[in-house]
């Protein structure tokens, strides 16, 4: 397949090679809107054109601001076309935050979906100096509106147009996306063209993907995963359906029936939750026959090789079972890409075994962002994969996956020292992240390095394989382990409240029903029993000791996970040290 210089290419790519009607759509009024590709290309043109109409110059930085909406690629790709650089930033960050970000790289136009975060931008606008102006997606009284921009559109300006795309290099800055990851400190990750388009010419090379396939898309566009595959699909000419919005997306997966779709765990985790309940809510024997299925699953080997007895049986329960599964997914669904957190291998099995092809990858903001993908004919559950082409990976003394290879980024925006600290002489790249190689070819993650903690008496512990086999519990949504300088192990458990409200109502726990999470103890003694349970599974010294229960969920907006649902540990160490210091308090000691 021909490799793209730029990334605006890639729609008149799509135009020579796979023009079609649905090249992006979403839902607006209840209806789903599509834009053939012709529309998209030259739509982009027009926002282009009213760009260089306004007086933006190459070079200069513009913002978006939106959830996933097919606006977004529109303003992203017409910005490009400029010669200018796209920031885009989460709908769900601070206030603090968009100032700082917006200061620090000197935005001149920003681009909102809503009038929520049209006000929200306004507040801050005289606090930031470069910013010339807001525009919303949606139509907003006596806002400005994006149609502006094309409305002002003149085509006489197409050979200025020309003369600045042909001035683009491949090497050039496209994009800087600010990332805070789990330490809090912001940093300006500064992406070629050339560093997304060589992750998608590699992910061309060994995902099965084409033009004749629908995607959902409902990831944050503004995050890297998302962005690349977005870009991925349009360059093989998939159709790009946008989802309504997380919480609406079992509705539209029925709506679009996709054949893929990129997720994170944390949502599979969900979708998993919600098929057991429903099996546990059936009557005898379909109850039976649900658990002997899953149970199957559950043994399913990490490469497939499989007899042919447990080969029948397995085909007996996607016949009667998993083909229910399915259709909650639109029926259609041929493999999910899963990335930017560690999925638990228990469910990457399960939903492999159920004939939901799960394939997991690995990467960072910084590297564009895929190092390592399993391969649909190649897909070892519990690892991340191999490296895809172009990509090298070593691992470090220290334990340390280094990378190099095209997709490694330019550096951090105005962090010239921390740039250097990130890639060293040689040309690697230093993920932060620990792992081991599974018979010398499949990458396996096993913790990040500023993560891992030393206890009081000398030992070295990883909290990410703890937490992960943990919230296999039905009863726990989120978990942080903690113990840094500490005898034990303990834990801040979020408890599943939902599962535990329906388990009281069960039990006739009628204290929990009368008083909700004030009542403790009983809901403290059954979390218990699941954690001398999975503790069965570590050593020692890894052995969840203590823990507290945390009364409210933790969020983005709240301020506890990443956008990527990771967890922020320095922030949930703050906002629960009362808790963590009454662990280890003297009278809650323990052995």
């Amino acid at each position: 397949m021909k490799e793209l210089k730029r990334l605006f290419d890639i729609v008149p790519f799509q135009l020579e090679n796979y023009s079609r009607k649905d090249c992006v759509s979403d839902k607006k009024d209840g209806q789903w809107i599509s834009y053939s590709t012709e529309e998209v290309q030259s739509t982009i043109d027009k926002f282009s054109f009213g760009l260089l109409k306004l007086g933006v110059n190459p070079g200069d930085k513009l913002a978006i601001i939106s959830p996933n909406r097919t606006e977004w690629n529109f303003v992203d790709l017409g910005i490009l076309q400029a010669g200018c650089i796209v920031v885009p930033l989460y709908p769900n960050i601070g206030l603090a935050e968009y100032e700082y970000i917006l200061n620090n790289a000197e935005v001149k136009y920003v681009f909102v979906s809503d009038e929520d975060l049209y006000d929200k931008i306004s507040s801050i606008k005289t606090k930031v100096k470069s910013l010339i102006d807001i525009y919303s997606f949606d139509k907003l009284p006596e806002k400005k509106h994006w149609k502006e921009i094309l409305d002002i559109s003149d085509e006489t300006l197409r050979e200025r147009l020309n003369k600045i795309k042909d001035s683009v290099k491949s090497n050039d800055l496209a994009t800087i996306i600010y990332t805070s990851g789990t330490t809090g400190t912001s940093k300006g990750v500064m992406l070629s063209h050339n560093n997304i388009l060589s992750n998608i010419n590699s992910l061309c090379q060994i995902m099965p993907i084409g033009n004749s396939h629908r995607v959902l898309s409902f990831l944050p566009i503004c995050h890297i995963f998302e962005r690349t595959a977005v870009y991925w699909y349009m360059k093989i000419g998939a159709a790009i359906y946008y989802a309504e919005s997380i919480e609406k997306v079992g509705e539209n997966l029925k709506e679009v029936k996709p054949n893929y779709f990129t997720t994170v765990p944390r949502l599979l985790e969900k979708i998993y939750d919600k098929i057991m309940e429903k099996g546990r809510e059936l009557k005898q024997p379909k109850q039976a026959i649900f658990g002997w299925a899953v149970n199957l699953a559950n043994h399913y080997h990490p490469q497939g090789k499989t007899n042919i007895f447990y080969n029948i049986r397995l085909w007996v329960a996607r016949k009667i079972v998993f083909s229910k599964w399915l259709e909650a997914l639109g029926g259609e669904v041929k493999g999910i890409f899963s990335a930017a957190a560690a999925l638990q291998p228990r469910l990457g099995r399960i939903f492999t075994a159920a004939g939901i092809n799960i394939i997991e990858g690995y990467g960072l903001t910084e590297t564009s962002p895929v190092i390592t993908a399993n391969r649909f004919e190649d897909n070892y559950i519990g690892t991340v994969g191999k490296p895809i082409p172009d990509v090298e990976i070593k691992i470090a003394d220290s334990g340390e996956i280094l990378a190099k290879g095209p997709n490694v980024m330019m550096g951090y925006y105005k962090k010239s020292e921390n740039t250097k600290a990130a890639i060293d002489e040689d040309g690697w790249f230093h993920t932060g992240d620990i792992g081991v190689m599974v018979d010398k070819k499949y990458l396996k993650i096993t913790d990040r390095l500023k993560e891992v903690f030393k206890t009081s008496g000398g030992k070295f512990i990883a909290p990410l394989p703890i937490e992960n086999k943990l919230k296999e519990s039905l009863f726990i949504r989120n978990i942080m382990v903690v113990g840094e300088n500490q005898k034990f192990c303990a834990a801040l458990i979020v408890p599943e409240f939902d599962f535990i409200k329906k388990w009281c109502e069960k039990k006739s726990v009628k204290e929990y029903l009368d008083k909700g999470m004030k009542c403790e103890d009983a809901i403290k003694e059954r979390i218990l029993k699941e954690i001398l349970h999975y503790n069965k599974r570590f050593s020692h010294i890894q052995q969840v000791k203590k823990f507290e229960l945390v009364d409210e969920d933790w969020t983005i907006e709240t301020g506890e996970l990443t956008p990527t649902l990771k967890l922020k540990r320095k922030v949930i160490k703050k906002k629960y040290e009362n808790l963590i210091e009454k662990i280890y308090s003297e009278q809650s000691n323990t052995n």
